[in-house]
């Protein structure tokens, strides 16, 4: 690699809102981030799953075709 044209490659502390801290290398400092995977919904199955109704179900509707 030619010197000087290159980003340093460094050790970082990646830290969430949560508290959580993960260590790992890259060109950029300390960073902050808002969510992880320790208190994102998905991962920790506290996920809302929102029922919406599709364009056949709404159109049975309207029509009143639901029987």
């Amino acid at each position: 690699m030619k010197e000087g044209l290159h980003p340093n490659y460094q050790e970082t502390e990646i830290k969430c809102a949560c508290g959580a801290v993960y260590k790992t290398c890259s060109t950029k400092a300390d960073m902050h981030v808002d969510i992880c995977s320790s208190c994102h919904p998905f991962f920790t199955g506290k996920q809302k799953l929102v029922d919406t109704g599709g364009r056949v179900d709404r159109f049975k509707k309207r029509f009143n075709l639901d029987k």
